[in-house]
């Protein structure tokens, strides 16, 4: 657990990195291709590095607010409530994770923020009402694994950059299509399709890569929150009854992007196969197989 907690620091280090070069390569293309001159490479360096701080302060509220989430209250959400409590003690956590809910009928959840100390867990409403006390706390500890081993800081702070990527690669083809390279001299011509060149290269990679990222960060990080949930709770047997019922849940989650869809507990976008079973984990999969998950559950036994 440990190691994993280190490895999660250095890949988030080394993630932000990477983010403010390809942010600011498609913003100093843009801003060239507006004619902003010696400025351009400025305003680039001041955007990126800007959205990388932006991204890592508050990328738990960017996503609570995408999934329009809502502060669980004690008169309501009693039992999700007390389910925290109880965990926090065998959890080893010093700060209590603020409990987030989405209502929504599809049973979900998913943890956020940048520390355990600044740490979010968010759960539906289908949750709640679909799932008895002991799936339910098999479900909030294997969200406190998350938070324990540093997960959340490197899914959320990716979630919230890949977004900026895409929204930067369509303001790239917007700009393309609006005639954003003119008519200059040659030497200026020829740097510009040097520019032009490499802003198609980020065009087209930039979604695929970031989709590459959130599958590698998924699918290890799911078991190994599966097994330190079930050191949380004892009680291997809540957590897997709680994976059988969402996986089989038909409901489809409204709120449910793809540049977040990698921190819930399963994928949220249901796709089933046209003989109406479910299809196994492929190489674009954000999740691992739930079966897959369930079996090494059951090895823990």
């Amino acid at each position: 657990m440990f190691e994993s907690i280190r490895k999660n620091k250095i890949e988030s280090g080394f993630i932000i990195c990477i983010f403010i070069l390809v942010i600011t390569l498609i913003v100093y293309y843009i801003c060239n291709a507006l004619e902003l001159g010696l400025f351009s490479i400025i305003i680039a360096l001041c955007f990126s590095i800007g959205t990388a701080w932006g991204s890592y302060y508050y990328s738990d509220k960017i996503v609570l607010s995408l999934n329009r989430a809502r502060p669980a209250t004690k008169e309501e959400d009693l039992k999700l409530v007390n389910i925290l409590d109880a965990l926090m003690l065998s959890s080893g956590l010093t700060a209590k994770p603020r409990l987030y809910v989405v209502d929504d009928l599809q049973p979900n959840a998913f943890a956020t923020g940048r520390n355990p100390e600044n740490a979010v867990i968010c759960v539906t409403t289908g949750l709640l009402e679909k799932l008895d006390y002991y799936e339910l706390e098999g479900v909030i500890a294997h969200e406190m694994s998350h938070i324990k081993n540093y997960d959340i800081r490197l899914s959320c702070v990716v979630s919230v950059m890949v977004g900026f990527i895409v929204m930067l690669s369509d303001l790239f083809t917007r700009t393309l299509f609006w005639g954003g390279l003119r008519d200059r001299d040659n030497d200026n011509n020829k740097a510009n399709g040097i520019l032009m060149l490499i802003g198609l290269v980020f065009l087209i990679l930039s979604p695929i890569f970031g989709s590459l990222m959130q599958l590698a960060l998924s699918r290890k990080r799911e078991f190994l929150a599966d097994s330190t949930a079930v050191e949380f709770t004892r009680n291997p047997d809540g957590l897997i009854s709680a994976l059988e019922k969402l996986e089989n849940d038909p409901n489809q989650l409204e709120v449910a992007n793809s540049a977040t869809a990698n921190m819930y507990i399963i994928n949220p976008f249901k796709k089933d196969s046209k003989d109406g079973r479910k299809k196994t984990s492929n190489i674009w999969s954000t999740h691992p197989s739930t079966q897959d998950r369930i079996e090494a559950l059951r090895n823990l036994k």
